[in-house]
């Protein structure tokens, strides 16, 4: 029989709100350049599933991979982990 493994979990900035319970997330992350050794910015945007609908943009989050639950979204918010400062 199969253990369930831990969800993989990671942190990123909402950069959109692209419908109801629905937002668009931008991790960053730095990579080794394997010819010449710089580190090189990397971002990858995600679609993400928020069930309460709490998150804006600005906020930073973290969010856990899941079954898919449309085309696109198969992460989804476990918490807000500091809000936007409004403006």
């Amino acid at each position: 029989m199969e253990t369930q493994r831990e969800p993989r979990t990671q942190t990123g900035v909402v950069t959109s709100k692209s419908g109801i319970k629905s937002i668009r997330v931008t991790m960053e992350y730095k990579v080794k350049h394997p010819k010449y050794g710089k580190y090189v910015r990397r971002r990858m945007k995600l679609a993400v599933h928020d069930e309460q609908d709490s998150c804006g943009v600005g906020d930073l989050v973290e969010i856990a991979e899941c079954r898919p639950l449309s085309k696109t979204k198969s992460w989804r918010v476990v918490r807000v982990l500091q809000k936007a400062v409004a403006v």
